[in-house]
């Protein structure tokens, strides 16, 4: 009898653990090729049957880094999608820091960017953006927030970390020159990725690192209480921010992209992605082209 009811207890437990695995596996449906979706790719994509995906480094909980080619995060869950509704497969190629991602796209050496990207309009003279989020800005600080920064404002006279060419850079510049006035200097230390950045505040060099808040958020949760989240939730110089996709103005690829993010919008991957990798707060009710204004 015992021996009965071990039995059905194992059996039992391995048909949990199944079908936890099988949910595991199955939070993220393979996409079915959408024959209408794959006819809207640029010729030479469909011969060559890749899209060259650009990335600029590690951007948690988006875009993580394994090597050169190979990236995780919920942008590379997303390109995945794609690629599976376009029936193409998708290139991940890294490149150093969001200047030269932005230079090496312009020059033609990639089909498209992921993202998200910050979508400005001084930005779009080349390209499109096909935005899937909206961010926010913050400060990753060192536990307890020791400067007790609760705004921008809240900068003058500290060491500030940004990324090298990104959106934070110029306004935390621009926030620079208003202390500069007030004779309260700000030292904004710039950095190529945000590796670099957190790493400026945990060895003590700069006092926070200004950037988008759903990847600070993912930084300070694996950081074991040695860094903290401040000024969230918050415009801090910026107003709505949204960021995408990039791909060349106008052009088909432009066009694929958001007819294969709104597919991913209304069959509830989208929303299954996002929900998957923390970032509930960061989603919009539907996909554009160039939204920020």
């Amino acid at each position: 009898m015992l021996r009965n009811l071990l039995t059905s207890a194992a059996v039992i437990a391995f048909l949990v653990t199944g079908m936890q695995t099988a949910i595991a596996e199955d939070a993220i449906p393979r996409q079915a090729m959408n024959e209408k979706l794959r006819a809207m790719l640029p010729e030479n994509i469909k011969e060559k049957g890749y899209i060259v995906a650009v990335n600029w480094g590690s951007y948690p909980p988006y875009e993580i880094v394994i090597s050169p080619t190979t990236l995780e995060g919920a942008s590379a869950e997303f390109a995945t999608a794609l690629g599976e509704l376009y029936g193409v497969e998708i290139h991940h190629q890294t490149v150093s820091g969001l200047a030269a991602m932005l230079a090496g796209f312009q020059a033609g050496r990639f089909d498209m960017a992921i993202g998200p990207s910050g979508d400005f309009p001084d930005r779009r003279a080349k390209t499109d953006y096909i935005d899937w989020v909206k961010e926010y800005v913050a400060f990753a600080v060192p536990h307890g927030n020791p400067k007790n920064i609760g705004t921008l404002d809240d900068v003058c006279g500290l060491k500030i970390a940004v990324m090298a060419a990104g959106s934070a850079e110029r306004v935390l510049k621009t926030k620079a020159e208003e202390c500069e006035t007030q004779g309260k200097p700000v030292s904004v230390q710039s950095f190529p990725d945000q590796n670099a950045s957190i790493l400026s505040v945990r060895s003590g060099r700069t006092d926070g690192f200004f950037s988008g808040q759903a990847p600070l958020t993912y930084f300070v949760e694996k950081s074991q209480n040695q860094l903290a989240l401040a000024a969230a939730n918050l415009p801090n110089g910026f107003g709505d921010i949204y960021q995408g996709a990039i791909a060349p103005k106008d052009s088909a690829l432009s066009a694929a992209l958001l007819s294969g993010f709104q597919e991913l919008f209304d069959n509830g991957t989208y929303a299954l992605i996002m929900k998957k990798w923390g970032l509930d707060g960061n989603m919009i009710k539907a996909p554009g082209i160039n939204l920020a204004k």
